[in-house]
């Protein structure tokens, strides 16, 4: 865990400077689905000597809407799903960075302050994160017009672990979870997932992740649920992966599990290998010259992403 933890918070020293953060939207009014009270639970941040931002114990799940520049903005939506293990957020490298690359492309962001797995404020801890993914997909699309975005143009992004519960996005939206639902489609439009967790499979998954999910005695019918390599359909969205050989926190299988899957299925996909990188960069990979950004660039404008 403590691998993953230094891992994870690596933040470019040169990074550009945030985007600005117009509204913070809570995820639900009324009722939180699948939640209980619990006084002593309360959401923490830590600010992290290198700048980065954990945060932890999501009580109340929020939108942290970033808008793209007037002069830029194309119509386009991405929902960040920032990483952590499922045990916290690591909310600068994995959200207000990706707003800022994301912006400049002309596309509007959504960082999504999900619920992490918590017996103590959640009947059913496996699938609070995905209730909040699919409500976040759900009420950006009811909401496109104030926005000014297309509903048919709504991407969700993930890393690490946020990467999992945006692959888990992409292959579990045919039934939303939650006992109303709405006619409102949750399917994301595309993927775009950088050193995913993937699958739950002993030999290859980040253990913190799964077992913060699902439990450390999941069942074999859960370890398959949630391991997204086998639950890709042809009706998953095309999908954008990014991952480095030399990730030893999530091996870089994860990525070619997922890759190889869509292949399978023919779902449009495009993946980048990077030789050295570890985990937890971000945007920002400082062993290659080479600005994986501009690959993603390349690969929303051939698919009309960017295209005002």
């Amino acid at each position: 865990m403590k691998k993953f933890l230094l891992a994870t918070f690596f933040l470019a020293a040169s990074a550009a400077p945030l985007a600005a953060q117009q509204q913070i939207l809570p995820l639900y009014t009324g009722t939180i689905p699948n939640a209980k009270p619990n006084k002593s639970v309360t959401e923490t941040t830590e600010k992290r000597p290198d700048g980065g931002e954990f945060v932890r114990q999501v009580v109340q799940p929020k939108l942290l809407v970033y808008p793209a520049p007037a002069d830029k903005a194309n119509g386009t939506a991405v929902v960040v799903c920032p990483g952590g293990g499922y045990s916290f957020l690591s909310m600068v490298n994995e959200g207000y960075q990706v707003a800022e690359k994301l912006n400049a492309m002309g596309i509007t962001v959504f960082v999504l302050k999900y619920r992490l797995p918590d017996d103590r404020t959640q009947p059913d801890r496996s699938i609070a994160p995905l209730l909040d993914v699919q409500q976040a997909i759900r009420m950006v699309r009811e909401q496109a017009a104030k926005f000014n975005i297309n509903p048919n143009r709504i991407g969700v992004a993930g890393f690490s672990a946020g990467g999992h519960l945006a692959s888990t996005a992409g292959t579990h939206f045919a039934k939303p979870v939650g006992n109303k639902p709405g006619p409102t489609s949750v399917r994301p439009d595309f993927l775009i997932l950088a050193y995913p967790v993937i699958t739950f499979a002993d030999s290859l998954t980040h253990g913190g992740s799964r077992d913060n999910l699902v439990g450390k005695n999941a069942s074999a019918e859960q370890i398959k649920l949630y391991s997204n390599e086998l639950q890709v359909s042809a009706q998953t969205p095309p999908t954008f992966l990014v991952h480095s050989e030399d990730d030893e926190v999530v091996p870089v299988q994860n990525s070619l599990l997922f890759y190889q899957a869509c292949l399978h299925h023919k779902v449009p996909v495009e993946m980048h290998l990077y030789p050295k990188g570890g985990h937890g960069y971000g945007f920002y990979n400082r062993t290659t010259k080479d600005d994986w950004a501009e690959r993603l660039r390349n690969w929303l404008d051939m698919n009309g992403w960017l295209t005002k």
